[in-house]
């Protein structure tokens, strides 16, 4: 894929990750690999817009009904598209469901002449090990999502097909959520997937070798991991409830972007 011009209006779809969950806080104010892609993409163009309309929790199909309209009417050149992972973890989830949410989506977005790029999902179960029963739904959604690619001519960036992917460092410690450096490094994938000229294939290097744990230690990790982030988000699944309940876009409309600091 090349282009002539640099993109000028960016927009990116989805959900916690995308929101940037992980990279900052509430406080200070959340960061994330959009956000980073765009100070890419304004490398390139400082004239670049960006919006982004992704808020935490939220499932494919609640992305399609509460952010595509939204996206349309910003006119990207450009779009990111990034969910399915909440689905994953549901006991309904459907594949072939979910990827159904997110062509509709890459195909209204292309059809008015966006650039979709997207990403399939590494295998979660090298970071939450107690997760295995999900391998096959990762898997799953991962060819939906490249087929449903292919047919509408989105970029995908392959997360999956990259061991440094499921490196712990690049994940909080809920094990949910990327790392400032998981950040980093998913920004600069989809900034080289759309071949801006000053990103090479670095980000998908190894880090250097930790050191081995021991068995005890990792039970340990295990069991303070199911205490402290698992059994909450279970306590918010059987009341009903999700961690984006009343919240927005933090970003709704396209703004120029400031260098980081």
């Amino acid at each position: 894929m090349k282009r002539d011009e640099p993109y000028g209006r960016y927009v990116a779809l989805g959900d916690s990750q995308t929101e940037g969950l992980g990279d900052g806080d509430d406080t200070t104010g959340l960061r994330g690999w959009a956000d980073r892609l765009a100070e890419h993409l304004a490398a390139a163009n400082p004239l670049l817009q960006y919006a982004n309309l992704a808020v935490r929790g939220r499932l494919a199909s609640q992305v399609r009904a509460e952010q595509l309209a939204p996206a349309l009417e910003l006119r990207p050149d450009l779009a990111t598209v990034v969910a399915g992972v909440n689905d994953l973890m549901r006991p309904s989830f459907d594949a072939a469901r979910v990827v159904g949410h997110l062509e509709a989506m890459f195909a209204a977005l292309t059809d008015s002449g966006t650039r979709v790029v997207t990403v399939t999902f590494p295998d979660i179960t090298r970071v939450v090990p107690l997760a295995r029963p999900l391998r096959s739904r990762v898997h799953a959604l991962n060819a939906g999502i490249r087929a449903a690619a292919a047919r509408h001519d989105a970029v995908v960036v392959e997360i999956a097909e990259h061991p440094f992917a499921t490196d712990p460092r690049l994940w909080t410690a809920d094990r949910l959520h990327l790392s400032p450096l998981g950040h980093e490094r998913f920004a600069a994938a989809a900034a080289h997937a759309v071949r801006l000229p000053a990103i090479d294939g670095t980000w998908a290097d190894p880090l250097p070798a930790l050191p081995a744990s021991t068995g005890r230690q990792a039970a340990r990790a295990e069991l303070h991991w199911l205490a402290a982030h698992l059994g909450p988000w279970l306590g918010r699944r059987l009341r009903g409830r999700s961690s984006g309940d009343g919240r927005e876009a933090k970003r709704p409309r396209l703004l120029a972007v400031s260098p980081p600091v």
